[in-house]
């Protein structure tokens, strides 16, 4: 079959595959808002895509979620929500500012047991690992979870992380635990902040006081985060 791709057809073919679930009305405000009719246009590109066997797609949601042709997801797996979890806090982020150097499930240590944060990127300047808890957990499992970033923090395999700023010293994110439940969990070497939403993380950060409290632990810090978010 001989068939063209526009750059849009391109450019949504690749956003699914790099967040493995999206949904119609994302694709509809991310691809197609500018359009006269965005959800017909929509509908009718993904119907396109989907006959040409480019992208895959799940009616057991209502919109419509499609994804990548050779996903290893059932399509009434509880996966797909953790997924469009991930992509809605990758939404919330490009209302203020479109993040850079996105990875959808890094695994930055590279072997099993280690670190795989729901999300990484760079995110107004500043470097950040995201866990997204849907459900609610012991502080015990919550702590582990932090007690791994610590030892990768020790290891300093991180300085070597194909993100990291060239000629600048290396930064080790800062990591955001979204959750709608505050968790007792500490560390003294990496920043953690416990949001319920990107909404949340901003307005904490964007008043003037936290500002300035932010910019005295940035100076003071001998651990080398970096966490700007004006």
């Amino acid at each position: 079959m001989s068939f063209r791709l526009s750059q849009r057809d391109k450019d949504i073919i690749a956003f699914i595959n790099q967040f493995r679930a999206v949904d119609r009305d994302s694709l509809v405000e991310l691809f197609f808002k500018q359009l006269k009719s965005p959800i017909n246009a929509c509908n009718s590109v993904m119907v396109r895509l989907y006959r040409l066997e480019l992208i895959e797609r799940t009616q057991q949601y209502s919109p419509t979620v499609y994804l990548p042709v050779d996903a290893k997801i059932k399509k009434n797996s509880q996966k797909i929500l953790h997924f469009l979890s991930i992509l809605d806090t990758y939404k919330q982020m490009c209302t203020y500012s479109t993040p850079k150097q996105i990875i959808v499930e890094d695994k930055p240590t590279g072997r099993k047991g280690g670190i795989e944060p729901d999300l990484f990127c760079i995110f107004k300047g500043s470097p950040f690992w995201i866990e997204i808890q849907r459900n609610q957990y012991s502080e015990q499992k919550i702590q582990a979870k932090i007690n791994l970033y610590e030892e990768f923090f020790f290891s300093d395999e991180w300085k070597a992380l194909h993100w990291q700023p060239e000629n600048r010293s290396a930064i080790f994110p800062s990591v955001i635990l979204i959750t709608p439940v505050r968790y007792a969990v500490s560390s003294d070497h990496i920043r953690i902040i416990q949001v319920a939403c990107i909404h949340e993380l901003m307005e904490r950060y964007n008043s003037p006081n936290k500002q300035r409290e932010e910019k005295t632990k940035a100076k003071t810090s001998s651990s080398g985060i970096k966490i700007n978010l004006t």
